[in-house]
């Protein structure tokens, strides 16, 4: 028999959690799917050694409720995997949502149903539902993605992807260990790995920029200040383009008097976490303004590593904050480390992978365990997963097929897919705020929109194909004005072979980006289109 709910969520991660609670509170049915055994989304599944958030602990997390957020403390400045899994099923109690979730259960495609205008959605457990309103909650960085390295399954020891670790732990006591991908997951798990391992190589095809985290534990008298500022860095945070509590940059890089601009650096250096991003306003638009961040950073590695042969392979020459800002945790001080070997892949390409480790142009590498941290496909990757269809059999596989440009509305709905929405979606902030201050942004506003919805009986939503081409091409238009097109990374796909080049970001800032979705709403959703329900007299 299939089930109707007002609403299906796929995702039970930061997403999924306040989503269904705000639809149960505004008196929607709702049922939410989660392929995992439980609550977290990717922190549920990333839980390779080392894995923790990148924003400070006390604004990772929900602001919506002040109750909410003084009834946890945070044990450290960035809180780890196991902390925030902890964290997001603490969450999930205090808000009663669980008794609404389906775990272990993966959606395998959904199907708009013209004659109902409803959505037809089937799991992998080969369950149907319908539902008027579909939500996605993927999350951004949920789909693993390991390059296809010829002979991959010879492999006779244990292998790992960091976005797939499992729920057990490693044993590294020993082992000589192989670490391909020197990306966030790579850089956060290579020194943990090399405090046991008899042995790491760490295969590196593009040196990474890093910032020291200077993570610590909180004193209590830290965690009572943070929940007493609750209501000053909410305020901040709503009005910040990156969604922390950090004033909007005022200064320019290349305009700044040298010694001005080093003592900021060596602030923002010593102080650690995402403060020397946010230290100067042209860092991401202005050439001159990067190399001089840029030559600071490779200053310090040069500075970090006792072998100027191995700090002269860690060199990084891209644009500085292009790729994602990486936080470290003595990630360069471990190449100080005798049994840990940099494998430098630009010189010697991996040519594929043997029964005994990894074979390069030059050598091969006899290894106990490979951990792939080869990233993800990520902004799109998740959703074209799911065999989602809108109306008339148009599959998103073939709205997003290779060769075509991705195109969405405000990275929140997509024409010919009605009552289809997306959290942190294709063209929104998401990746390049602090997420869980995106997610309740797009969470508020679906439910705004659903409540619009019932009240005025509308009986679908959906965005025109003029809103959706101009909004792209916007967000197009400003991500050509900064430097991060001129980098590949998996923000433009790059790191996928056979994805389009597309750079999936709204780099507006997120104080502008409420702004023109609170305009959208507040001109009745211009740029969307509505059916209504027939009203009976």
């Amino acid at each position: 028999m299939t089930q109707y709910f007002d609403a299906v969520v796929i995702g039970a991660g930061f997403s999924g959690i306040y989503m269904t609670y705000k639809l149960r509170k505004e008196g929607f049915s709702v049922k939410t799917f989660e392929k995992a055994a439980g609550v977290g989304g990717v922190w549920n599944v990333a839980r390779y050694p080392g894995a923790r958030c990148d924003s400070d602990s006390f604004y990772y997390n929900f602001m919506f409720s002040e109750d909410l957020y003084k009834k946890w403390s945070w044990s450290k400045r960035f809180a780890g995997q196991d902390e925030i899994l902890s964290y997001l099923n603490f969450a999930a109690d205090e808000l009663d949502v669980k008794k609404y979730m389906q775990f272990n259960t993966e959606v395998k495609s959904a199907v708009w149903v013209e004659e109902h205008a409803v959505w037809h959605i089937t799991t992998g457990n080969g369950e149907e539902f319908t539902a008027t309103y579909l939500i996605s909650g993927v999350g951004c960085l949920s789909t693993s993605s390991i390059p296809n390295f010829k002979g991959i399954e010879n492999f006779q020891g244990e292998s790992y992807h960091t976005g797939e670790w499992p729920n057990t732990t490693v044993d590294f006591r020993d082992k000589r260990v192989g670490v391909i991908g020197t990306g966030s997951s790579g850089v956060q798990s290579i020194p943990v790995i090399a405090e046991s391992a008899k042995e790491v190589y760490v295969f590196q095809r593009t040196p990474q920029y890093s910032v020291p985290a200077r993570n610590r534990s909180f004193t209590k008298e830290e965690v009572d200040q943070f929940k007493d500022e609750f209501h000053s860095a909410r305020s901040v945070m709503l009005t910040s383009p990156s969604g922390l509590p950090i004033p909007k940059p005022t200064k320019s890089v290349v305009e700044t008097p040298e010694e001005e601009r080093n003592e900021i650096l060596e602030m923002a250096w010593e102080k650690g976490g995402m403060i020397l991003n946010n230290a100067f306003n042209d860092i991401t638009t202005d050439e001159k303004s990067n190399e001089l961040i840029s030559e600071f950073l490779r200053n310090k590695i040069r500075a970090n590593i006792n072998k100027p042969e191995v700090a002269a392979h860690l060199l990084p020459y891209y644009y500085y904050a292009t790729k994602r800002p990486i936080l470290d945790t003595n990630y360069h001080d471990t190449y100080n480390q005798e049994h840990v070997m940099l494998v430098n892949l630009q010189q010697e390409p991996i040519e594929g992978i043997t029964t005994n480790g990894i074979q390069t142009k030059e050598q091969e590498y006899p290894l106990d365990i490979i951990i792939f941290a080869t990233g993800y496909d990520a902004m799109t990757g998740t959703l074209l997963k799911i065999d989602i269809r809108g109306r008339e059999g148009l599959s998103l596989r073939n709205k997003w097929k290779s060769g075509k440009k991705v195109e969405t509305y405000l990275g929140l709905g997509l024409a010919g897919f009605p009552n289809f929405f997306m959290i942190t979606g294709p063209q929104s902030p998401s990746v390049l705020t602090n997420v869980p201050t995106a997610i309740e942004q797009h969470v508020e506003w679906i439910s705004d929109c659903l409540k619009y919805m019932r009240d005025h009986h509308v009986k679908t939503i959906e965005p025109t194909e003029g809103a959706e081409r101009e909004w792209s091409m916007k967000c197009q238009e400003i991500a050509d004005n900064t430097l991060f097109t001129k980098t590949a990374s998996w923000y433009t796909g790059s790191n996928i072979d056979g994805k389009s080049q597309d750079f999936l970001i709204y780099l507006g800032g997120l104080d502008n980006y409420r702004q023109i979705c609170n305009e959208v709403s507040q001109q009745d959703y211009r740029g969307y289109a509505f059916e209504f329900n027939k009203i009976e007299a």
